[in-house]
């Protein structure tokens, strides 16, 4: 048997017959070795790096509109979506690297082997809709934080952010370990900057973790449901779903049943210590607002700019304004890494279609910059603060797309054999999809009926 191939024949694995075999990320794939032997924790270090590439999704400029709206205006109640879809993500990206390493296929090549061209084509649409939607809060967030920080005007700084699509050909000429340092680095940067934040803001204890508690007039309060379904689409991202399915395989764990069960133990624990930061990242950021803004009466604050310039007053702390904003451009620009690697996956394993990297990146940041640049032309920094809260909700509606077909091949035996998930897990897992699905459709009827 071929050492790239699952331990399933070609004729019960349940693909196509002509799925292309083509290893995904092919230039890094199975290029970090792992200690054959030692203590546990030697093992677990070797995997750490695709979680936290994973989690940077997870707490990117979109997260920061979405959270600050909510916690400004309603105070710490929409805590308790965002705990939900930490835990709706550690879910799903679990089972995203179970697919990539007993497959060896990313999602999107799983999709391509699984369904007719139509139905593949019309997946990579709503894929692709869904990372031009990120790129667009990363252009957004690193312009403002360019225009807070350096005094740069948003349209020359979403300019110059369509130069990061360099940042990724120079880290990854440095070697994968090297891009997943970068981006832990960043990531250890945005942790302390609100840190500090949370500890000046000091919000009351009770009634943060009373905030953690579900409530009904999240579903029922139609200005609440939308900041909340733009939330989970900030949180739960479906290009994070294929960059997991396919980084995971840059490991050179063993392409064998006892290699797979343990680079899934490992690959999962990674993703889940990672997501608790991304838990606490998006938490702090609405702490952060509940306790300064909700507090002081300051309800309409859903932009970023306004938060920075009243932070330090607020806070009685002259350095948390610039934290902010530096955590910010470190989000931006983590952000940009991991949707360019989204975007190559994506387009790679839908089409078989290879671009190179630095064209891919320009043409897909130049569709991002176009609405930015209109937006503020027409609308000022108002707009775009309406359109990082937009471009959340879209990806929140393109979420379907990716976890239906996830769900699906991991619970089919014949793809994924002895490692199929557990009834359980996958009965949780559709109830996941189906509370996606029924909060879209909530969202759909009020947008055009309610």
């Amino acid at each position: 048997m071929d050492a790239r191939s699952p331990d399933l024949t070609p004729d019960t694995a349940g693909w196509r017959s002509d799925a292309p075999v083509t290893k995904s990320l092919a230039e890094v794939n199975a290029t970090i070795a792992l200690p054959v032997a030692g203590r546990w924790w030697r093992r677990l270090l070797a995997f750490v790096g695709p979680g936290y590439l994973v989690s940077v999704g997870y707490m990117d400029p979109g997260n920061w509109a979405t959270d600050l709206a909510g916690g400004s205006k309603f105070g710490y109640t929409l805590l308790s979506v965002i705990l939900l879809s930490n835990l709706m993500a550690i879910l799903l990206q679990s089972l995203a690297a179970r697919l990539g390493i007993v497959t060896d296929r990313d999602l999107a090549q799983a999709c391509r082997a699984t369904y007719s061209p139509a139905v593949n084509f019309l997946l990579w649409i709503a894929c692709e809709a869904a990372i031009i939607a990120c790129d667009l809060a990363e252009v957004i967030g690193t312009a403002i934080a360019l225009k807070l920080l350096f005094g740069i005007p948003l349209v020359g700084g979403a300019l110059l952010a369509a130069l990061d699509a360099f940042l990724l050909l120079l880290l990854m000429n440095r070697g994968f370990r090297f891009l997943e340092a970068f981006v832990i680095a960043l990531l250890a940067v945005i942790a302390v900057c609100f840190a500090v934040q949370i500890a000046a803001a000091a919000p009351p204890v009770a009634e943060v973790l009373r905030g953690f508690m579900p409530k009904s007039e999240i579903f029922t309060n139609p200005e609440m449901l939308y900041i909340a379904i733009g939330i989970i689409g900030a949180t739960v991202m479906p290009h994070n779903l294929y960059l997991h399915s396919s980084i995971v395989q840059t490991r050179a764990y063993e392409r064998n049943d006892e290699g797979r069960r343990e680079a899934i133990k490992w690959a999962t624990t990674d993703s889940t210590i990672a997501l608790m930061l991304a838990l606490f990242i998006n938490a702090a950021i609405l702490v952060v607002a509940a306790a300064t803004f909700h507090k002081s009466g300051h309800s309409d604050v859903a932009e970023i700019g306004q938060a920075f310039e009243l932070l330090s007053p607020l806070l009685g702390l002259g350095i948390a304004s610039t934290l902010f904003a530096v955590a910010l451009l470190a989000s931006g620009l983590n952000s940009t890494v991991t949707a360019t690697l989204a975007g190559q996956i994506v387009m790679e394993g839908f089409l078989d279609l290879r671009l190179p990297n630095w064209a891919r990146r320009l043409l897909t940041r130049g569709i991002a910059i176009v609405p930015v640049i209109v937006v503020t032309a027409i609308y000022g920094e108002r707009g775009t603060a309406d359109l990082l809260v937009f471009s959340q909700v879209v990806l929140s509606m393109q979420l379907p797309f990716a976890v239906i077909p996830l769900v699906r091949f991991v619970s089919d035996r014949r793809k994924m054999g002895k490692f199929t998930i557990p009834r359980s897990v996958a009965a949780i897992a559709w109830i996941v999809a189906g509370v996606i699905v029924v909060l879209n459709l909530k969202l759909l009827f009020d947008t055009f009926f309610g």
